[in-house]
């Protein structure tokens, strides 16, 4: 076990408060991958609706506001026929430094184990609704790419994408971070392998980074991980840790030497974790777990 103590927040779980409701409760539902943004006095967060298996899988993606982080207003809702696919995962919401906002979201290729990244861009939170979908992030024949986390800096745009291999339908479920670049959070250049599993440890079978903390040339992240393909949808929250390179971009991740965090509840999921600055100063923290139902819910407390 590391002695090092982390600056990135991470959850307690007792300071925690539900913000969103599964659609139902029973395993397989959820509410939760949630990403957030502050912004103009608000909280914005982008979060995932999901049923089980044979009743929809990932039904939605929600954009919600609030003034106290706790509350929210849902704004903007995207469904997967939008996208004619068979189930989205967790989105990613920025805002741009020239005032636009981008809804990344995570799109399941029907009757595959593909997955895409699809952009929404507009002018308001509330235009994100009816935003016209473009490809940013196709994957190919031999992996799917879901789940991106961005970073934007005085280097340009930065991006950690889970990437699973394709070529076995029974292997697919495996996942590795790789990570990307690009000079307008469009187009993207892969540049490498960012964070990957560890033989004989909690996070043998996959790893996806969920939150990026920069400071200087440092940075740290939150990642979800998983042992066994039985432990999908029910990972865990690591942490890892990285430096800048001397182009800007940044090198590979080394995980901590540290027991993963679960929710108190089996099969003890906790991932996704999203970390947002309030506009009063403040720290928020946002995430997935699994509830004693086995449903997830999405829950927060303060950082």
């Amino acid at each position: 076990m590391t002695t090092e103590i982390t600056t990135l927040p991470l959850p307690r779980w007792d300071d925690s408060t539900v913000v969103v409701e599964p659609p139902s409760g029973e395993p397989g539902a959820w509410s939760g991958a949630p990403s957030a943004v502050a912004a103009d006095g608000f909280v914005y967060l982008a979060y995932r609706l999901r049923l089980p298996i044979g009743e929809g899988r990932g039904i939605s993606n929600v954009v919600a506001r609030s003034a106290d982080g706790l509350n929210f207003t849902p704004v903007a809702e995207v469904t997967k026929d939008r996208f004619g696919a068979e189930s989205l995962e967790r989105p990613a919401i920025v805002r741009t430094p020239a005032g636009k906002w981008r809804l990344y979201v995570s799109a399941a290729t029907p009757g595959t184990k593909h997955w895409r990244v699809d952009l929404l861009e507009a002018d308001t939170p509330e235009g994100l609704a009816g935003a016209e979908p473009r490809t940013v992030l196709a994957g190919d024949e031999a992996a799917g790419v879901k789940d991106p986390v961005l970073h934007h800096d005085a280097y340009g745009w930065h991006l950690w994408a889970s990437v699973h291999p394709l070529e076995r339908w029974a292997d697919a479920d495996r996942m590795t971070t790789e990570y990307a670049t690009s000079p307008d959070g469009v187009h993207w250049t892969w540049r490498g392998t960012a964070l990957t599993p560890r033989p004989g440890t909690w996070d043998a079978r996959g790893v996806r980074v969920s939150s990026v903390q920069v400071d200087g040339d440092e940075i740290t992240v939150a990642y979800d991980g998983r042992a066994t393909a039985g432990e999908n949808w029910e990972e865990r929250t690591g942490v890892a840790r990285g430096r800048r390179r001397s182009d800007g971009s940044f090198g590979p991740l080394t995980a901590e030497e540290r027991e993963p965090l679960g929710s108190p509840h089996a099969p003890n999921g906790l991932r996704y974790l999203s970390v947002v600055t309030m506009p009063d100063g403040s720290g928020r923290i946002y995430y997935e777990a699994t509830r004693q139902d086995g449903a997830h819910d999405l829950r927060s407390e303060p950082a």
